[in-house]
């Protein structure tokens, strides 16, 4: 991934064959699969399809026989994610430990798949004597959605140590691109075409002494102390607004415990929404409004969501 010239990245790398037709897709298609199984929060009516691809050469062809007004939506771990109680019109691609790459391809580089949880990363990085990747231990979801969001935990930032990624388009198409091809601001990032995450190159340091095992495990013990950890949630539902934090906002506004059906906001941490048991996708985004609108009124300050609400509502 290093050392990829402009018109490369503009053309694209295609791994696609001629005789694509005559190949058979190895992964497993679902049809009408209950999203509350692949979401943190365990709500969300069914999607239409849903295919785990066997790997990468998989995924692509799969990509290239869908049809171009197919709506297509990815999801790892379905941890910042709403699915609504009616559903997904279209396909759902997994890529959930599909794409789960691990290479070290030069001193202090890695290759990480989009498929691989961000704690897994973190221990992986540790385990290869490399340091600044200990933040990701605190980020609840693949390196595809932590990449699609730069998201972040404990003062660090996804993007702050990408230095190129790969990437497909909805053709199959796969691309070879720079960190500078992209807009990166605090929870957003802009592509600059639609395409999906196959994995990320990471720029580390080398560092031997064990110091960042010993990090990552304080920064756990941290979290478990701050945060609702084993219990259903999406993990933060709302960006911090700037020189604020959304769970101060929240508490200030004397929304902690306040309940809409069987969803709640954490006594724990403000900014946390459970589903004890039983809780619908409406219930959730009901109280998620509630929030906003509670805020706004009391706080004078408008929450942006974090999570992304998708599907039908019936």
């Amino acid at each position: 991934m290093q050392n990829v010239s402009r018109q490369q990245h503009a053309s694209g790398r295609n791994h696609m064959t001629h005789n694509n037709e005559e190949k058979s897709l190895r992964g497993i298609m679902k049809h009408d699969e209950p999203m509350s199984r692949h979401s943190s929060w365990h709500v969300g009516g069914p999607a239409d399809r849903f295919y785990i691809p066997a790997d990468v050469d998989d995924l692509c062809l799969f990509l290239s026989r869908l049809s171009e007004d197919e709506p297509l939506i990815w999801i790892g771990l379905g941890s910042n994610v709403l699915v609504r109680d009616g559903g997904i019109r279209g396909t759902v691609v997994c890529v959930k430990n599909v794409l789960n790459e691990f290479t070290v391809i030069a001193p202090g580089r890695l290759r990480v798949g989009a498929g691989l949880p961000c704690a897994k990363v973190a221990r992986f990085a540790v385990k290869s004597g490399l340091a600044g990747a200990d933040f990701l231990a605190g980020i609840p979801g693949t390196m595809g959605g932590a990449l699609a969001m730069n998201a972040g935990a404990f003062g660090g930032e996804t993007w702050d140590i990408v230095v190129a990624v790969e990437t497909v388009n909805r053709r199959g198409e796969r691309f070879l691109r720079d960190k500078a091809d992209y807009r990166i601001g605090y929870r957003s990032v802009q592509p600059p075409a639609e395409e999906w995450f196959i994995s990320a190159e990471l720029h580390l340091r080398e560092h031997r002494d064990g110091a960042s095992g010993n990090n990552i495990r304080e920064l756990l013990a941290r979290r478990a102390q701050t945060q609702p950890l084993g219990e259903a949630s999406c993990g933060s539902v709302f960006r911090n607004p700037e020189g604020d934090h959304a769970a101060r906002l929240i508490e200030a506004s004397g929304l902690k415990g306040r309940q809409v059906g069987k969803a709640y906001v954490s006594d724990k941490h403000a900014n946390f929404i459970i589903n004890p048991n039983g809780a619908s996708a409406a219930d959730i985004e009901e109280l998620i409004m509630l929030v906003k609108d509670t805020v706004k009124a009391r706080q004078g300050v408008l929450l942006q969501e974090e999570v992304k609400i998708i599907g039908d509502r019936t």
